[in-house]
């Protein structure tokens, strides 16, 4: 109970979960998604790493997937790899890359993890999670396993229609070999354009808001002159101005409010109105 979810998440900002819960395998959590009453709320916390808890809380009950969920299967004649959703996707790509697997390369420069990915269809350096993705097994809210095909889940540019309706448990990947020499070198680039464009040593969520078109969020957000803009320790970042930093000890309130103060600038003038990439869960 008043399980406070600050630490969980990347920017190290917000408030309690009202009851929090880690399962432990799919068994737990079916068994835990069968006693809770139809309409209570459900919140699923992957990495934090995409994730903004406000300082109000989160009412009804907020899930951790352990490590009963945390896995990578390829065996022997296998067509797809298996991964459980718990799995960082960072570990998925030193994974194929040890086993000469070709076309995850852009995990390596996506924090977080696979069942996070698979929620908000997340990409970078080109490419996204419905370019690799067979399949997924989810659990309804009630508990039923499903199996959705790819193209049943209808993913958008980082927008996945069933995120609200499904707990997503593992995920089957397409893969094809390739040379591990190129593999490696491609992770290393990746690595090299991440250290020099991203703050990745800040408390950050990655990106805010979705790219539009062939538009730069960031892009729009230096024109308006937001750019390093700060309140009570919550800056739009210097170095990347679609990144939101908690310089110390920034409430949610202020790092939403700085974001929006951008949003609201970029949208009076250039007319682009901007979508929340980060995902935002509680009160304010």
């Amino acid at each position: 109970m008043n399980y406070n979810l600050a630490h969980l998440t990347w920017l190290k900002a917000g408030g309690d979960a009202k009851i929090f819960y880690k399962a432990q395998d799919l068994a737990d959590l079916q068994n835990l998604l069968q006693q809770i009453p139809e309409g209570f709320e459900i919140n699923i916390i992957g990495a934090g790493s995409n994730l903004l808890i406000r300082d109000g809380g989160v009412d009804g009950v907020v899930i951790k997937l352990g490590a009963g969920f945390n896995y990578i299967n390829q065996s022997q004649g296998q067509e797809f790899i298996a991964v459980g959703a718990a799995t960082l996707n960072y570990s998925l790509s030193q994974f194929a890359l040890q086993s000469s697997v070709q076309g995850f390369e852009f995990l390596s420069g996506i924090p977080g993890s696979i069942g996070g990915g698979i929620a908000m269809n997340a990409g970078a350096y080109g490419r996204e999670f419905k370019d690799i993705l067979h399949s997924v097994k989810a659990l309804t809210k009630n508990g039923e396993e499903v199996e959705l095909m790819n193209d049943e889940i209808g993913f958008g540019y980082r927008l996945n229609p069933l995120r609200e309706k499904m707990i997503f448990v593992e995920a089957k990947f397409k893969f094809e070999y390739g040379k591990k020499q190129q593999i490696a070198e491609r992770i290393e680039q990746i690595k090299t354009q991440r250290k020099a464009t991203q703050p990745i040593n800040e408390k950050t969520a990655g990106s805010t808001f979705a790219n539009i078109a062939d538009q730069k969020v960031w892009q729009l957000i230096d024109k308006v002159g937001m750019r390093g803009y700060t309140l009570n320790e919550a800056q739009i970042s210097n170095m990347h101005p679609n990144f939101l930093i908690n310089l110390g000890n920034a409430k949610s309130c202020d790092l939403e409010e700085v974001a929006e103060m951008a949003r609201a600038k970029v949208l009076k003038e250039t007319g682009f109105e901007l979508r929340w990439e980060v995902i935002r869960v509680g009160k304010k």
